[in-house]
């Protein structure tokens, strides 16, 4: 199945506002219910357990509503890991305001120039973001992200398959929402396989960077992928030259 780049219709100006939340609102709940969720718990908990770090800062990059960090950041309070998220979107009407309900700051910026001085966070983490980037867009995104990070890139997206766009043909139902289901057709068509990922990596650092790289696929055509930048504890071994 070859990747097919199309603009989905939640980043034009053919949605409104009120059309747009009602979108983001269908996402989060796949999100929830679909494997979104946990996919990026899993990774934050992976990173805590490597670092042996209780207390994480993360910039989740396309974050929209901010639901899919707020939710990770409560759950990972009940472990006793506290997660302090900053919220980026492209779009402001997409954001929950200077602050989302969890306390969460939100800013308005562009992923592939990131308003942020190098190092500033402990993570830098994207959800349903790399899909809407071409290879090259993505690979800028990824320089950005190495930048800005001072121990991870935190990727969570589809993965492109037959069987998936079938599965998203049939859920009309479930979501009932025709834009939310349009874009989400869209989406899984210019999803990116792991090996597409691992050759964007490639491209933007160096073959040396595969060793650097988890991937993992996980629940419903879910892609987790963590690039390190820095492993280990607080005296930050294995540190990646960007």
């Amino acid at each position: 199945m070859q990747r097919v780049d199309a603009p989905e219709i939640l980043d034009s100006d053919a949605c409104s506002p009120a059309e747009a939340q009602a979108v983001l609102a269908v996402i989060g709940s796949i999100n929830r219910r679909f494997g979104g969720v946990a996919t990026t718990q899993r990774m934050v908990e992976r990173v805590a357990q490597a670092t042996g770090m209780n207390r994480l800062s993360l910039l989740e990059v396309g974050a929209g509503s901010g639901e899919l960090p707020n939710i990770v950041q409560r759950n990972m309070a009940q472990h006793g890991i506290a997660l302090d998220a900053t919220l980026l979107d492209l779009s402001s009407s997409h954001l929950p305001g200077d602050y989302s309900s969890s306390g969460n700051r939100s800013v308005a910026g562009n992923a592939l120039a990131l308003p942020f001085a190098n190092d500033t966070f402990d993570l830098v983490s994207c959800n349903l973001f790399a899909h809407h980037l071409a290879p090259q867009q993505l690979e800028t995104f990824f320089k950005e992200a190495m930048r800005v990070t001072r121990r991870a890139i935190l990727m969570n997206d589809l993965v492109r398959n037959p069987l998936h766009l079938a599965l998203v043909y049939a859920s009309f139902p479930l979501m009932r929402n025709r834009i939310a289901w349009l874009d989400g057709l869209t989406s899984v068509r210019r999803a990116y396989v792991p090996e597409e990922i691992r050759g964007i990596l490639v491209s933007a650092f160096s073959p040396a960077i595969l060793a650097q790289t988890e991937i993992s696929r996980n629940f419903l055509y879910r892609m987790g992928v963590i690039v390190w930048k820095t492993r280990g504890g607080a005296d930050g071994v294995s540190r990646m030259r960007v």
